[in-house]
């Protein structure tokens, strides 16, 4: 093979495999809220190792619904239904706009 010609390796970010660990679980959980209307669990984004990039990697794969809301006690605390019924995205911001904890929450309603 003409190594001058060949495509250049493929190179995945570091977190590509994170990102598509946090799909993959997502996905069994909404077989399970396909199972149960009562049902309801999250993913604790807070606690893994995702860089901003990951990050916005995730928010794209995940798109964008209709609903946003924003709450404020103790803080600000951001809601946002992804465009896979089911999925929201929430993230609760300390006073000074810090993360708190974000998560993505699997339910019927957040």
């Amino acid at each position: 093979m003409d190594t001058l010609n060949a495509p250049p390796p493929r190179c995945d970010p570091p977190d590509a495999g994170l990102v598509e660990a946090v799909l993959q679980e997502l996905a069994v959980l909404l077989e399970a809220l396909a199972g149960d209307e009562q049902f309801n669990d999250a993913v604790d984004l807070h606690s893994l190792p995702l860089d901003d990039g990951a990050r916005e990697q995730l928010r794209q794969r995940l798109g964008r619904g209709e609903i946003e809301a924003r709450l404020e006690l103790a803080g600000l605390t951001y809601i946002v239904e992804t465009a896979y019924a089911g999925l929201w995205w929430v993230r609760h911001a300390d006073a000074d706009e810090r993360t708190v904890f974000e998560q993505i929450v699997v339910a019927r309603v957040p």
